[in-house]
């Protein structure tokens, strides 16, 4: 009980902090810190797949792009779909649903959509699981840009309805709390033991591409569901939103605060989600005692050239890897 309390009690406690502030900033800060709440709903889907089997993903913002579609286009009244996309499927078309229940449908989906594209990619490891995820997010992304059958191609979709703070926070809760009750379980300590030792596991009856299956689908649906909340949450849908951007800021997210952790996955997503907005208004000039004014794109410069100093200097993370413990209690 005292493991779990601290293991999945102070993960959910930063993001329900998190929300609560955000009931009491200024609307721009209300949109950082909204913002920063489903990048750990995004992260921690991620860390899912990648954090217990050890094998590089850049597809899941392809799940996350599905969720968002679905739940946004859904969530449109019929009749501003009718003059805006008048090309879409019938049943997105003619359909429309509440918040709450689209959030449930994105994950649906994006735990199909994995599934499907996990049946023939999860029996690579390494490089070519890599390069075949990376492929599966560049054909997400040009079907969502190109056609009309499926959203507003590449123009912008901006009569969504946004959800309120706790909307976001409750959705998130729900995504630690999966990631957390899957990596206690059985299916979450055979798939770990295959990132571990490969060999040993097969010895011992695991099945690697099963195990790697089950998460990578439980991964895709977390993505769906961090992608119904990233839609309601900005209010519009566009292609460029769900492409390498979020993908390259997602994964330094997980590296910086450790892959091989819960806990590392929501330090890193609240701490570089707090960095990122800060360069961004820092590149249209913010006041910080003075003005200061950075270049453009010095924001993902510094991320990248952080997320390479973590993995020289600490390549578990921030976190090295770690859940919350009382450990240094022990060691006393």
């Amino acid at each position: 009980m005292r493991r779990t309390f601290l293991e999945l009690g102070v993960p959910v406690a930063l993001v329900v902090l998190a929300t609560v502030i955000t009931g009491g900033i200024s609307s721009t800060q209300q949109l950082e810190f909204e913002n920063a709440i489903v990048m750990v709903a995004i992260v921690v889907a991620l860390y899912v797949f990648v954090g217990n089997s050890g094998v590089i993903s850049f597809g899941h913002i392809s799940f996350v792009a599905v969720g968002a579609y679905l739940a946004g286009i859904l969530t449109v009244d019929p009749e501003t779909k009718h003059f805006t996309m008048p090309s879409l499927f019938g049943v997105l078309q003619h359909s429309h649903i509440g918040t709450p229940f689209s959030l449930v449908l994105a994950a649906v989906a994006g735990g199909v959509y994995a599934l499907l594209v996990g049946l023939p990619l999860m029996r690579l490891s390494g490089l070519p699981a890599g390069i075949a995820t990376f492929a599966v997010l560049g054909i997400t992304y040009n079907v969502l840009y190109y056609w009309e059958k499926v959203g507003p191609t590449a123009q912008t979709l901006s009569d969504i309805p946004e959800s309120g703070r706790w909307t976001l926070g409750i959705g998130t809760v729900i995504a630690v709390a999966a990631a957390y009750a899957y990596q206690r379980s059985r299916f979450g300590r055979m798939l770990r033991a295959t990132r571990e030792d490969p060999h040993a596991a097969r010895a011992s009856g695991i099945s690697i591409y099963r195990q790697r299956l089950v998460a990578f689908t439980l991964s895709g649906a977390l993505a769906g569901l961090a992608g119904g909340l990233y839609v309601h949450q900005l209010g519009l849908i566009t292609p460029d939103l769900f492409y390498l951007d979020l993908t390259f800021v997602t994964l330094a997210m997980l590296v910086f605060g450790g892959v091989g952790s819960l806990w590392g996955a929501v330090v890193g997503a609240l701490t570089i989600s707090a960095l990122n907005s800060f360069l961004g208004d820092a590149e249209n000039t913010v006041h910080v005692g003075f003005r200061l004014t950075l270049p453009t794109g010095t924001r993902l410069v510094t991320i990248g050239a952080l997320m390479a100093l973590v993995i020289i200097l600490r390549p578990s993370g921030l976190t090295g890897g770690r859940e919350v413990s009382l450990g240094w209690r022990r060691r006393r």
